[in-house]
């Protein structure tokens, strides 16, 4: 009473769609879709101050180099990196703002961990630590601003047994 099952055999193909080059992606040298907000970015071989920021579990290494230029976080230009956050590039000009260097320093920025929000926020506290490494004069400034005070707020971390959840309580048995 053995029945033999014909098995089915299926067949995948690999679809490859060709993308043609735009006139601004062959300009810039970028090609394909894969890496449309990569930059081209070189870091200037001068002088940089470094500084670590952080906010939740995000991270940010901030470098500061005292030459004009771009703003680069992840190798993507910062407005590009942060376009979904509303009012994102008001936060991060702040501290530039605060201590007049807009625009005359190239900041470049590796950020890791968290949400897009608490990597922002990394990048502001990385970019004041760095300010005032540069010069001690800022710190007041950025202090009064609030920018120099690391914000520990973080998700409570899950208890075992209890559910799933941070605060839940057990269940009483009910007989």
């Amino acid at each position: 009473m053995a029945r033999s099952l014909a098995k089915k055999q299926n067949v995948v193909k690999k679809i490859v769609k060709k993308v043609k080059a735009t006139a601004k992606q062959s300009a810039t040298g970028v090609s394909g879709s894969n890496n449309s907000n990569k930059l081209n970015f070189q870091a200037p071989k001068s002088r940089y101050i470094e500084a670590v920021g952080r906010r939740k579990v995000a991270t940010a290494r901030v470098r500061i180099y005292d030459v004009p230029g771009e703003f680069v976080v992840n190798d993507e230009i910062v407005g590009q990196y942060f376009d979904e956050i509303i009012h994102a590039h008001a936060i991060y000009h702040k501290p530039l703002e605060i201590v007049g260097l807009k625009g005359k320093v190239t900041i470049t920025a590796k950020v890791s961990g968290s949400g897009i929000r608490s990597q922002l926020d990394a990048v502001n506290h990385g970019m004041a630590r760095a300010l005032v490494e540069m010069n001690p004069e800022f710190r007041p400034l950025l202090k009064e601003a609030g920018l120099l005070t690391r914000d520990d707020r973080m998700k409570e971390t899950r208890k075992i047994g209890m559910g799933g959840k941070a605060r839940r309580k057990r269940q009483s048995p009910k007989r």
